[in-house]
Protein backbone atom coordinates (compact mmCIF):
# COMPACT_ATOMS: atom_id res chain seq x y z
CA UNK A 1 0.00 0.00 0.00
CA UNK A 2 1.43 3.36 -0.98
CA UNK A 3 -0.02 6.89 0.67
CA UNK A 4 0.96 10.65 -0.45
CA UNK A 5 1.23 13.62 1.59
CA UNK A 6 0.88 16.91 0.70
CA UNK A 7 2.39 19.97 2.46
CA UNK A 8 3.22 23.61 1.85
CA UNK A 9 -0.29 25.21 1.07
CA UNK A 10 -1.30 28.24 2.90
CA UNK A 11 -2.30 31.97 2.44
CA UNK A 12 -0.46 34.73 0.70
CA UNK A 13 -0.69 37.69 -1.10
CA UNK A 14 -0.73 38.35 -4.59
CA UNK A 15 2.96 38.41 -6.07
CA UNK A 16 4.04 36.03 -3.52
CA UNK A 17 5.63 32.82 -3.57
CA UNK A 18 4.82 28.97 -2.38
CA UNK A 19 6.96 25.68 -2.76
CA UNK A 20 4.13 22.47 -2.13
CA UNK A 21 5.21 19.48 -1.72
CA UNK A 22 4.08 15.24 -1.96
CA UNK A 23 5.84 12.20 -0.50
CA UNK A 24 4.80 8.88 -1.37
CA UNK A 25 5.34 6.19 1.62
CA UNK A 26 5.48 2.19 1.50
CA UNK A 27 7.78 -0.46 -0.41
CA UNK A 28 8.83 -2.41 -3.34
CA UNK A 29 7.63 -0.18 -5.92
CA UNK A 30 8.74 2.18 -7.99
CA UNK A 31 6.79 5.85 -9.79
CA UNK A 32 6.42 6.69 -13.34
CA UNK A 33 4.71 10.09 -14.12
CA UNK A 34 4.46 12.51 -11.40
CA UNK A 35 1.67 15.39 -11.59
CA UNK A 36 0.08 18.38 -10.01
CA UNK A 37 -3.95 19.12 -10.31
CA UNK A 38 -6.07 21.63 -9.14
CA UNK A 39 -9.78 22.21 -8.43
CA UNK A 40 -11.32 25.26 -7.84
CA UNK A 41 -15.08 24.98 -5.99
CA UNK A 42 -17.62 23.63 -8.43
CA UNK A 43 -15.54 23.37 -11.15
CA UNK A 44 -13.38 19.39 -12.48
CA UNK A 45 -10.13 18.92 -11.54
CA UNK A 46 -7.17 20.92 -13.95
CA UNK A 47 -4.30 19.48 -14.31
CA UNK A 48 -1.62 22.26 -14.41
CA UNK A 49 2.21 20.29 -14.53
CA UNK A 50 3.35 16.93 -15.44
CA UNK A 51 6.69 15.29 -15.03
CA UNK A 52 8.39 12.10 -16.34
CA UNK A 53 10.80 9.59 -14.65
CA UNK A 54 13.34 11.02 -16.66
CA UNK A 55 12.80 15.18 -15.44
CA UNK A 56 10.69 15.97 -18.78
CA UNK A 57 8.22 18.65 -17.72
CA UNK A 58 4.70 20.09 -19.36
CA UNK A 59 2.53 23.00 -18.03
CA UNK A 60 -1.13 24.15 -18.56
CA UNK A 61 -0.49 27.43 -20.32
CA UNK A 62 -1.82 29.81 -17.67
CA UNK A 63 0.94 28.65 -15.22
CA UNK A 64 3.85 28.84 -17.97
CA UNK A 65 7.06 30.48 -16.42
CA UNK A 66 5.66 30.88 -12.85
CA UNK A 67 5.43 27.19 -11.64
CA UNK A 68 8.43 25.07 -12.01
CA UNK A 69 7.74 21.33 -11.13
CA UNK A 70 10.12 18.63 -10.16
CA UNK A 71 10.64 15.44 -8.62
CA UNK A 72 13.41 13.94 -6.21
CA UNK A 73 13.67 10.25 -7.27
CA UNK A 74 15.49 9.00 -4.07
CA UNK A 75 12.85 10.28 -1.59
CA UNK A 76 9.59 9.49 -4.03
CA UNK A 77 9.15 12.97 -3.99
CA UNK A 78 7.09 15.61 -6.09
CA UNK A 79 7.50 19.14 -5.42
CA UNK A 80 5.56 22.58 -7.39
CA UNK A 81 7.63 25.69 -6.41
CA UNK A 82 4.60 28.38 -7.19
CA UNK A 83 5.78 31.92 -8.37
CA UNK A 84 4.24 35.54 -9.00
CA UNK A 85 0.83 34.07 -7.85
CA UNK A 86 -2.71 35.76 -8.65
CA UNK A 87 -5.60 34.95 -6.92
CA UNK A 88 -6.81 32.76 -10.25
CA UNK A 89 -4.62 30.50 -8.29
CA UNK A 90 -6.54 29.56 -5.60
CA UNK A 91 -7.65 26.38 -5.28
CA UNK A 92 -7.12 22.30 -3.72
CA UNK A 93 -3.75 21.40 -5.04
CA UNK A 94 -3.67 17.37 -5.54
CA UNK A 95 -0.37 15.52 -6.20
CA UNK A 96 -0.92 12.53 -8.55
CA UNK A 97 1.72 9.33 -9.04
CA UNK A 98 1.83 6.30 -11.51
CA UNK A 99 3.29 3.66 -9.12
CA UNK A 100 3.95 0.09 -9.94
CA UNK A 101 4.12 -2.37 -7.60
CA UNK A 102 6.85 -4.75 -7.46
CA UNK A 103 5.98 -7.83 -9.48
CA UNK A 104 3.07 -6.37 -11.50
CA UNK A 105 3.07 -4.74 -14.67
CA UNK A 106 0.04 -3.17 -14.38
CA UNK A 107 0.45 0.90 -13.22
CA UNK A 108 -1.79 2.58 -10.91
CA UNK A 109 -3.16 6.14 -10.23
CA UNK A 110 -2.56 7.57 -6.39
CA UNK A 111 -3.76 10.78 -5.13
CA UNK A 112 -2.17 12.89 -1.81
CA UNK A 113 -5.54 14.21 -0.04
CA UNK A 114 -5.13 17.64 -1.42
CA UNK A 115 -3.62 20.79 0.30
CA UNK A 116 -5.65 24.38 -0.11
CA UNK A 117 -3.72 27.03 -1.86
CA UNK A 118 -5.60 30.40 -1.42
CA UNK A 119 -4.10 34.00 -3.12
CA UNK A 120 -5.53 36.89 -1.73
CA UNK A 121 -4.58 40.79 -0.43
Amino acid sequence: QVQLVESGGGLVQPGGSLRLSCAASGSRFSINAMAWYRQHPGNERELVATVSKDGSTNYVDSVKGRFTISRDNAKNAVYLQMNRLNPEDTAVYYCNAEIRFTGWSTAFEYWGQGTQVTVSS
